[in-house]
């Protein structure tokens, strides 16, 4: 029997931090016919506020450094501001969104990251053994849209702060026992490029041999590493596609247009 298919979206900073853009990428993501779930980062609207009250942040690998003020501000303008504009703005355009952070219905249980030499704070990791998977596929025969903001927690009354790409992956992961699912990272460039000084440099396709010798060749950002780590790992537990495109093309990719890098 074949699955239905169900595609998980991930989008960052670089649409959330323009009102414009953004309502043109969910008008997008609004026209999907088949099952679908958003997951969304922060953008810089935590780091302006983090600014204004003089705390400061600090990026490590791509991952921010998150104490106790820090989880403040993030749980409020990720779980708060923006995901509730998002699900406003998803509603304007008849999809019935509902937002959620992972503590919702202890959809996503996370643990606090423990690396030996570095404390990251309120920083949880997710894998896919950790999500509510009865609750979310009841949400999904309703017919409702989840969106999911990157807020944890470990069902010891904490909240972590957590990498988007990998709730994305872990969502994806866990939903293809399932469906038939794609998972698509939306951002602003047109792929993964082979050469970063040049934008036009899009590979249609990228394997873990060839990731490797970008590494080597100092050919990958340190903002797009944990992406291509939480790709990795959906492709090779049972995620149908996994493909990196452009945000302004999502349409195109849905109507099979080859858009984008497919991750092998």
């Amino acid at each position: 029997m074949n699955k239905q298919k169900l595609y998980v979206v991930k989008i960052g900073g670089s649409l959330i931090d323009s009102e414009s853009k953004l309502k043109s990428f969910l008008k997008q993501f609004s026209t999907i016919s088949e099952m679908k779930i958003l997951v969304h980062g922060g953008g810089k609207l935590a780091s302006d506020l983090a600014e204004t009250l003089n705390i400061p942040q600090q990026m490590i690998d791509g991952r921010r450094i998150t104490n106790r003020e820090t989880l403040d501000i993030v749980t409020m303008v990720y779980a708060g501001k923006i995901n509730k504009n998002i699900v406003a703005n998803l509603q304007n355009f008849n999809c019935n969104a509902i937002g959620f952070s992972g503590a919702d219905g202890n959809l996503i249980k996370a643990e606090k990251r423990s690396i030996s030499n570095i404390d990251y704070g309120f920083v949880g990791d997710v894998d896919s053994k950790n999500v509510n998977i009865d609750l979310l596929l009841e949400f999904l025969k309703l017919k409702l849209v989840p969106v999911f903001s990157a807020i944890t927690h470990d069902r010891k009354g904490n909240l972590f702060n957590t990498n988007a790409d990998s709730v994305a992956s872990v969502l994806a992961q866990t939903l293809s026992d399932f469906y038939e699912v794609e998972l698509l990272y939306c951002f602003d460039k047109n792929g993964i490029l082979e050469d970063i000084e040049n934008s036009n440099s899009v590979l249609k396709s990228l394997n873990f041999e060839k990731y490797e010798q970008l590494l080597i060749d100092n050919q990958l950002n340190a903002g797009i590493l944990p992406k291509l780590k939480n790709a990795f790992a959906a492709k090779q537990n049972k995620v149908k596609k996994v493909v990196f495109l452009n945000e302004t093309k999502l349409e195109n990719y849905i109507n099979h247009q080859n858009d984008g890098t497919e991750i092998k």
